[in-house]
């Protein structure tokens, strides 16, 4: 686990050096707001805005290798930069765009990880509602643990404004259905 960090320390340092707004997302995330599990890579949201992929991917190039042969058409074409550290780790980096994005990145906060890494990340309500719209089995399990551990600590109108408008842009009309089934589930418990 501690080349995780590394990795994600390795990266945080870049992105601050070029002055770059971001936040680590799912799985260190889920370490911090949920119930810590083994993760492979590091996930983290860049604000690129449209129109800059090329640019940001280049720079990210100058430190980090390019994890997949076909690099520059998965990262124009999904929007995420497949990189990989020094020490091998995987680095996942969405190149931001949506107000949701820039709003998550606003609301992050450094949180300490163990006693040497001190880590930028999403809030437990951004956490949500990603971890929502990506709907897969392991994103709702992850959901739950989040559920569980923040309780009440959690801004449920927000979740809920920003679940419903991006699940219609996302054409994921039963993610807030699903999120709100599952937090009955919880709350009877």
């Amino acid at each position: 686990m501690n080349l995780i960090f590394q990795a994600a320390d390795s990266l945080q340092t870049f992105l601050r050096e070029q002055q770059w707004r971001f936040c680590f997302i799912v799985g260190l995330a889920v370490q911090h707001w949920g119930e810590p599990r083994v993760t492979r890579d590091v996930d983290v949201t860049l604000m690129a805005g449209f129109g800059s992929e090329e640019h940001f991917a280049q720079t990210l190039l100058k430190r980090f290798q390019a994890r997949v042969p076909d690099f520059w058409e998965k990262t124009l074409r999904a929007r995420v930069a497949l990189l990989k550290d020094e020490n091998g780790v995987g680095l996942d980096v969405a190149l931001g765009a949506l107000p949701f994005e820039e709003q998550a990145i606003q609301r992050s906060r450094e949180i300490r990880f163990l006693r040497e890494w001190s880590l930028r990340i999403c809030s437990a309500e951004d956490l949500v509602v990603m971890k929502a719209l990506a709907g897969r089995t392991r994103d709702w399990l992850d959901v739950e643990t989040v559920l569980i551990r923040q309780g009440a600590k959690l801004d449920w109108p927000y979740i809920l404004r920003e679940l419903n408008a991006l699940s219609e842009l996302a054409e994921k009309p039963d993610a807030p259905k699903e999120l709100q089934r599952l937090r009955r589930q919880i709350e009877k418990k």
